[in-house]
């Protein structure tokens, strides 16, 4: 079969192949119980995973051989009685295992998900990481948005803050992003109740602003004053949830920010992937 290998050290674009002679996967033949056979029609690459391969050291440890986690594409073979042959299928293989940039792959059953008829195949392909690791970012710590409860979603417009809009709409939230100038209008698209351009009215429009939120998600982690001042647009109860891995040595600042005004942030981290 034909699939992308990585063949060193160093950025992506200067270390994949493509290797048309790849062996077809282990236990193609001999599919273990509750797995299936996947011919993959899209992969996609998600920022997490070059960023993974471009660090020192780990990089070379943890991204080697086919890279991509998520994937689309049709069953060929199936040892689980939810996907028969000719199922369209979308999710991601496990964790660090990548090997979806591939003609076929096998994975576990439980990794995999009917593709809704009114889903394209490479659509569906871009939902794995991102998509999954939004829908834990909000679900598990606030539940459906009963009573209208609010969430701001840092970087709204990105990869992970498109979907996690979405979802928190689908949930009952009213829902406030930031986003770039120029995906203002891709927030609203999307559903999103109030979009703030933080180029033009960066964390000084959250605090002139008289909303608490219920719950902040922020998968970017790139603007540590939106953490330390968050205590004054996030509800006590609240909770301020990040990415892990996300965060840098700038934000050892926020609870010594958060003792000395006397005030405290609730705050936790969800890993991607899980």
């Amino acid at each position: 079969m034909k699939a992308v290998r990585r063949t060193g050290n160093g950025p992506l674009e200067t270390t994949l192949v493509i290797n048309d002679q790849e062996p077809m996967p282990k236990h193609t033949y001999s599919l273990p119980p509750g797995h299936v056979l996947v011919k993959v029609a899209y992969t996609s690459l998600n920022p997490f995973q070059y960023k993974v391969a471009e660090t020192p050291v780990i990089g070379t440890w943890a991204f080697k051989g086919i890279p991509c986690l998520d994937f689309a594409g049709t069953v060929a073979r199936s040892t689980d009685s939810e996907f028969q042959e000719g199922s369209k299928v979308f999710g991601q293989t496990q964790p660090m295992n990548f090997g979806a940039c591939a003609q076929y792959l096998v994975v576990a059953a439980q990794l995999c998900n009917r593709v809704p008829d009114n889903v394209r195949l490479e659509d569906a392909a871009t939902f794995g990481i991102a998509g999954f690791t939004a829908y834990q970012m909000i679900v598990p710590f606030i539940g459906n948005g009963g009573g209208r409860k609010k969430i701001l979603i840092i970087g709204g417009s990105g990869g992970l803050g498109t979907y996690a809009t979405q979802i928190a709409k689908a949930l009952g939230y009213c829902v406030t992003a930031t986003c770039l100038g120029g995906n203002t209008d891709l927030g609203k698209e999307i559903g999103t109740d109030e979009v703030i351009n933080y180029r033009a009215k960066d964390v000084g429009a959250l605090k002139q602003s008289s909303k608490q939120y219920d719950l902040i998600v922020d998968p970017v982690c790139s603007d540590p004053r939106l953490y330390w001042e968050s205590y004054q647009y996030l509800d006590p109860r609240g909770l301020y949830v990040t990415v892990v891995g996300g965060l840098d040595l700038k934000f050892v600042k926020a609870p010594i920010q958060s003792i000395r005004t006397a005030h405290s942030i609730r705050h936790t981290y969800t890993l991607p992937l899980t």
